[in-house]
This record gives structure tokens, C-alpha cells and sequence, in this order.
């Protein structure tokens, strides 16, 4: 059997290697000799797929942003259309990565209609709307969703999906959490240092628009404290050197974790925070499942902001899918005019010096625990890909 698996950016990326794992694993138990084609990154080829474009750093949210991701994107497309013409697979896994996997789905429907398309961790259509309806043609061209929120999986099933609410992933991830007299021994810290952990980009814009806010933020905090100790894990390696150059650059005492070491240590730096400063997306729910009191920024471009507001009508509540699921504030969110280093250091201020606060926001992460379904994700995915696999 042949699968393709398409994703692109690094919680792509990271997903993916997790699913190809379960896949293996559950292939072999099945006598399935099973070979994964993919469009992903370094973890998806370790995991054991054949990569046919590396897509983990072509990914970017905005008009300008995306700009120079034009050509590496037209690139990935040519080889996996090339690849369809001449070794159809048996079946197509997508995995996020919208606008890209959309399009794929689409294609490989109108020309491949009998190959069945499955969306892993679809788009979050039932948290946002552009303009009066904003949703996406995917329902006309997936076989399966397997949703990991039961809102996604709601909002599909009322469209006429075909959906199975499998959890989310994260739930997978740190079943058990070092303690943090274990995690400062293994991060070589002393105890009375408190950690503050900067998590700014997955995306190359967001060096540009997110990393220097966050900086200035922690300057002011290790200003107030000096046992403030700031921890950088860098998403990719190309970020590995501007990150640890910006540290130096602001002035801020701490170091980068590298991105070859980011896997191994990551329950670590979770166990040992005591506050992440991080931009929205994926790592929000790690903090969340990992008890991280967390702020949450984002910002754009000025052109790609306007666009979204005025001519697109971009509607969220919410940019955190923490307070996205919970449908309140739990987490400060400071988006676009808002993101600036002054109210960062005020919220942050809040959380570490009123322990009501970090009690509130540990309640509200028990509660989130609760609508994320049952660990086990992965392995459940795994076999309703295998199920439709052997139809």
C-alpha cells in the first residue's frame, strides 16, 4: 500500500512524524507493507517517510508574507503533481497547511476520484469566517475528516462530512512530566532562577513582526527581576543563529535551545517555566496541557492586516485555540496595535506576581483537558487511515 501525506511548516511537520509512527506501527500488526510518500519536513523523513519536497519552512499568514514563499510552493506542487502522474498513491492523508492541501485535495479529486482523501486536523473553520459564509470547498473533495476538536467535528458534520472526533494530538505528547527539581537539574538552572520561556516563531515573517516585541518584553521583566532567566526554543534550524543573535542584540540574559535538541528537552522547558511570552498556534495548547501560564501574541503587516479586516472581513473571537475551546478570555491576547512590549510586561506582571491569576488559569487548563478526548490520538487516527486503506 502507498500513502501520501501532505503538510508544510513545522507543527506540520511534527504532527505528521506522529501519525507516520502510529501508521508503521499499526501496518505491521495488520501484515500491511506500507510506504509513505510525503510532503513535510526532517521529522516526517526520520519517522520513515520518502520526502518528496521539504515544505516545513514554506509557510507564511498574510499577502506580503507570503510573497517569498510563491516560487518553493509552485516548486512542491510541480513535483507532487509529477509524482501523481507517474506513481498514483492509494490513498492521501492531509494534514493542515490549508491553502496548499485544499488545492491538492481538489486535484487529486477531479483527476483521481477513486482514491480516497483523508483531512487530518482540518482548517478551523468553525472559529473563524472571512466575509458573510468564508468556509472552504473541503467537504467536496474528502472521503474522511478526522477532527481533533469536538466543535470541528461538529461543524463538518452539520455540513454532510464524513467525520470521526479523534482528540487532539498534544494529548499524546507528556503523559509523564518531569518535576521541576528535575527539569532545572536537566537545563542546568539553580533554583532560584525563574524561567521565562519566549516561544516567537514556527514562521520566518514571524521573526520579523513577533521576535523583537517578545525581547523587549523580557528586558523589562529581567529590568524589574533579575532572576529572570530567559529560554528560546528555536522552531528551525535556519532560526537557530538570528535567535541567538536578537538574545545578544536586546540584551536579555538567557540562551536558545537549539533546534536539533528542541524535541528531547521541550518537556523540560515546560516543567521548569514559570511564564511563556508565545505567539498563537499550536504551542498554546502544549503550554496548556503542560500547566505553562501563558500571554499570547500576534502580529502582521499593516497591508496584510487591512486586507483581512476590510476586504476579506477575517472574523475570529479569538487567536488562541486555548481560549478559541473554553470561548473566553483565560490567557491575555494582545493582537496586531495591541502586541507591544509595554502590555506584555503588565500582563505578565499580573500572572507572576498574583497567584489567584495562575490559579484561575490552571482551573481554566483542567477544564480545556476535559474537551480534548482521550490520549490515544495518534493510534486511533492511525487505523481509520488503515480501515479505508483496505476497503
Amino acid at each position: 500500500m502507498k500513502l501520501l501525506i501532505s503538510t508544510g511548516e513545522v507543527s506540520g511537520d511534527l504532527q505528521g512524524s506522529l501519525l507516520i509512527k502510529a501508521l508503521k506501527t499499526n501496518a505491521k500488526k495488520r501484515n500491511i507493507e506500507l510506504e509513505i510518500i510525503a510532503l513535510g519536513g526532517e521529522r516526517m523523513r526520520n519517522a520513515g517517510a520518502k520526502l518528496i519536497s521539504n515544505t516545513s519552512s514554506i509557510g507564511a499568514i498574510g499577502f506580503l508574507e507570503a510573497l517569498p514563499y510563491v516560487l518553493p510552493t509552485l516548486n512542491a506542487q510541480s513535483k507532487i503533481d509529477n509524482y501523481l502522474s507517474s506513481s498514483p498513491p492509494d490513498a492521501v492523508v492531509l494534514i493542515d497547511y490549508m491553502g496548499p492541501n485544499i488545492r491538492l485535495g481538489l486535484k487529486v479529486k477531479k483527476k483521481f476520484p477513486n482514491i480516497p482523501i483523508i483531512y487530518y486536523i482540518a482548517p478551523q473553520e468553525w472559529a473563524w469566517r472571512l466575509g458573510d459564509t468564508g468556509t472552504t470547498d473541503l467537504i467536496s473533495f474528502t472521503d474522511k475528516i478526522l477532527a481533533i476538536f469536538q466543535e470541528e467535528a461538529n461543524f463538518y458534520s452539520n455540513k454532510g462530512g464524513n467525520v470521526e472526533f479523534v482528540g487532539h494530538p498534544m494529548l499524546d505528547f507528556y503523559r509523564n512530566i518531569p518535576t521541576r527539581e528535575e527539569s532545572f537539574k536537566r537545563l542546568g538552572l539553580s533554583s532560584d532562577q525563574k524561567i521565562l520561556l519566549l516561544i516567537p516563531a514556527s514562521r520566518k515573517q514571524e521573526l520579523k513582526y513577533i521576535l523583537p516585541t517578545l525581547l523587549r518584553a523580557a528586558k523589562l521583566l529581567q529590568d524589574k527581576d533579575p532572576s529572570i532567566t530567559v529560554l528560546i526554543p528555536s522552531g528551525l534550524r535556519e532560526f537557530d543563529g538570528i535567535l541567538n543573535n536578537s538574545l545578544n542584540e536586546y540584551g536579555v540574559s538567557g540562551r536558545i535551545i537549539l533546534s536539533n535538541e528542541v524535541d528531547d528537552i521541550k518537556p523540560f522547558l515546560f516543567s521548569a517555566a514559570h511564564l511563556a511570552l508565545a505567539k498563537s498556534g499550536t504551542i498554546n495548547m502544549e503550554l496548556a496541557l503542560n500547566s505553562v501560564p501563558q500571554i499570547v501574541g500576534y502580529k502582521v503587516s499593516r497591508v496584510t492586516a487591512f486586507f483581512a479586516r476590510y476586504l476579506l472581513r477575517f472574523n475570529v473571537k479569538y487567536i488562541s485555540p486555548v481560549n478559541l475551546l473554553l470561548n473566553k478570555m483565560l490567557i491575555p491576547e494582545l493582537i496586531q496595535e495591541d502586541f507591544k512590549a509595554e502590555e506584555i510586561f503588565n500582563a505578565a506582571l499580573n500572572i507572576l506576581e498574583d497567584n489567584s491569576k495562575k490559579e484561575e488559569i490552571m482551573i481554566g487548563y483542567k477544564n480545556l483537558k476535559d474537551k480534548l478526548g482521550k490520549p490515544g490520538v495518534t493510534e486511533r487516527a492511525s487505523k481509520y487511515i488503515l480501515d479505508l486503506l483496505a476497503q
